[in-house]
């Protein structure tokens, strides 16, 4: 099996740790702006001298509090500064914090109670507060709770005006690159979350070489606008990344408020999962065709894309840089601007973006660049570089990371990012790492002579229809969601004469649609599963998608479903993969009428 490494300029002193860059001498005095946080006022700047102040104040209070070297605190809250600051000041202080999404069950809190242990858990407001009261229940110790809205921190604060610096200095040197950062739970699409545990040389590895990799984006004078939770490991190291460069970052939570706040503080690059791009593009694409401008808007679409696959080619030729710069004066920019009008480049990961899509938005001049990782690899293993991208893979190693395929095709990854082991349960560990440290990600995938890789799909989920054809279902899926109309698809088989498909409706694609095509404002998926019309435009998704298959993968019937797929009825994950086993047993009747 032969291996691809990039060299790794990347190191991490041994006796560093994560908080470390907010205590730096040019730091505690300097007036760098590495914040800008939301007030009544607008978005005020925070210098890196008054984060670190509010970082050694919060310390502090944890200190007074008897929070110990190892302790786990859970943070259950929205992307925010107050997120970022609690994080910093436990690691401060040589304690363990363990995120928790905020969008979790009650269920899925407890678990976390009961298997991370937390000593405390700083919420962000009062529903957070109840839940975890309601979770906590017959804990042998139910955790301390310090409420964001309502003056926890603020009272911690204060506990810690006498903690001396001395001793706040002390206990974060006695923090080592070795030791427990955090533990973060997987977003379990079978079973229980594990808790992976990541070091603090884990976390600044990955960043380090994330901006060694990616200097273009982490440049001078670049921002950042984080929405994505930072309960989410990619999200937390894009923090810890923006921290070591220096690189101002700022929090929105408020999705009603998105567009708002990208168009106020107009980042320069932005991370986002594949479903923001589907989203800016289908909304463009809806609206054009409402307006009676649907012709300009497609014409552009595949300008967008040809220009884009001609840089891959070459030079695009004189009639194609023409329409090019005639499309960004009528389309682009537009949908530039709707992005804050600055953002030059995006770091997508979680699930596939898609070629055309990929091709899409670097041809209205946003590089999206597609990046591969896993929660036990502290985020990304490989990503795409504005250097050196190919669209529809996920990129080479990053420096210092080993990739290889095994025989069987499964992604094995090694390196300095790799992950400690899961909390608690050595057989998992045992089962996932190899004695040689290599990680058996699950995934299968290819390596080209460049080292870039392209992902095939999950070595679980393979499904083997009765006629013996394997067939990775998340490609055709992928494809699928391209269309407007589509928010998730599931696609079935396994040990089946053919392939099919479960349709999820988006349902303000649908609105629209309906709209368009004078049916009830009223009528649901559920009244319209059998509309000519509808199935119709669907099934020139199937169509398109049936492209990338032979003909005995491709789907023969699919079924749309009532019923939506979402984090709250417990169908996708919070990183919003679908639990494939609970949609076929839930929906086993459905499945059962695409073969009758």
């Amino acid at each position: 099996m032969p291996v691809y490494t990039i060299p790794a300029p990347t190191t991490v002193a041994p006796d560093t740790q994560l908080a470390d860059v907010v205590f730096a001498d040019d730091r505690v005095n300097g007036d760098l702006v590495l914040f800008r946080r939301r007030s009544e006022g607008g978005w005020r700047p925070v210098t890196a001298g008054r984060f670190a102040a509010d970082v050694r104040a919060l310390a502090a209070g944890f200190l007074a509090a008897g929070i110990q070297p190892g302790d786990r605190v859970a943070l259950l809250a929205a992307t925010s500064y107050e997120w970022t600051v609690a994080d910093y000041a436990l690691w401060t202080v040589a304690a363990v914090p363990v995120p928790i999404y905020e969008t979790s069950s009650v269920e899925q809190i407890r678990w976390v109670l009961e298997d991370a242990g937390p000593v405390a858990v700083v919420v962000e407001h009062e529903t957070h507060r109840r839940l975890v009261e309601e979770a906590s229940e017959g804990l042998p110790r139910p955790p301390r709770m310090w409420e964001i809205d309502g003056g926890g921190l603020d009272r911690l604060r204060e506990e810690g005006r006498g903690v001396d610096d001395v001793l706040l200095r002390e206990r974060r040197r006695t923090v080592t690159a070795d030791d427990l950062a955090t533990i973060v739970y997987t977003s379990g699409t079978t079973g229980r979350p594990k808790g992976c545990m990541l070091s603090h040389g884990n976390l600044l590895y990955e960043a380090r070489a994330a901006i060694d990799s990616l200097e273009h984006i982490f440049g001078r004078d670049a921002s950042t606008l984080l929405f994505l939770p930072l309960a989410h490991v990619l999200a937390r190291v894009i923090q810890v990344a923006c921290l070591e460069r220096g690189v101002c970052l700022a929090h929105s939570a408020d999705r009603a408020r998105l567009a708002e706040d990208l168009a106020a503080l107009r980042p320069s690059f932005l991370l986002a999962s594949p479903r923001v791009f589907e989203r800016v593009y289908n909304d463009a694409q809806q609206r054009a065709h409402a307006q009676g401008k649907g012709k300009i808007f497609d014409w552009a679409d595949r300008t967008a894309v040809a220009y884009s696959q001609a840089l891959d080619d070459g030079r695009p030729g004189r009639g194609l840089r023409l329409a090019h710069r005639l499309c960004d004066r009528l389309v682009y920019r537009r949908l530039r601007a709707a992005l804050g009008g600055r953002v030059g480049y995006a770091i997508s990961g979680g699930a596939p973006l898609g070629v055309r899509l990929g091709h899409f938005f670097r041809g209205i001049g946003i590089t999206v660049l597609e990046g591969y990782g896993l929660t036990e690899t502290s985020a990304a293993a490989t990503v795409n570089l504005p250097h050196a991208q190919k669209i529809g893979t996920v990129g080479p190693p990053l420096p210092g990371v080993e990739i290889r395929i095994a025989d069987d095709g499964e992604i094995l990854i090694k390196g300095p990012i790799l992950f400690q082991g899961y909390w608690r349960n050595e057989q998992k560990t045992r089962e996932t790492l190899t004695a040689d440290g290599w990680l058996l990600t699950g995934d299968l995938g290819a390596l080209d002579e460049d080292g870039f890789l392209t992902i095939s799909g999950r070595k679980k989920e393979i499904i083997v229809t009765a006629g013996g054809k394997n067939l990775a279902p998340e490609p055709l899926e992928d494809r699928l969601r391209n269309h407007p109309l589509i928010s998730q698809a599931v696609v079935v088989g396994d040990r089946r004469p053919y392939t099919a498909a479960l349709i999820i409706l988006d349902i303000e694609a649908l609105a629209s649609w309906k709209r368009a095509a004078g049916r009830p404002e009223q009528a649901g998926p559920a009244e319209l599963r059998d509309d000519p019309e509808l199935l119709a435009s669907l099934q020139t998704a199937v169509d398109e998608a049936n492209t990338m298959v032979s003909r005995a993968e491709s789907i023969r019937r699919f079924r749309i479903l009532s019923a939506d797929l979402t984090e709250q009825n417990g169908y996708l994950t919070p990183t919003l993969k679908v639990k494939r086993a609970l949609v076929h047993k839930d929906f086993a009747a459905d499945i059962e009428e695409l073969y009758s």
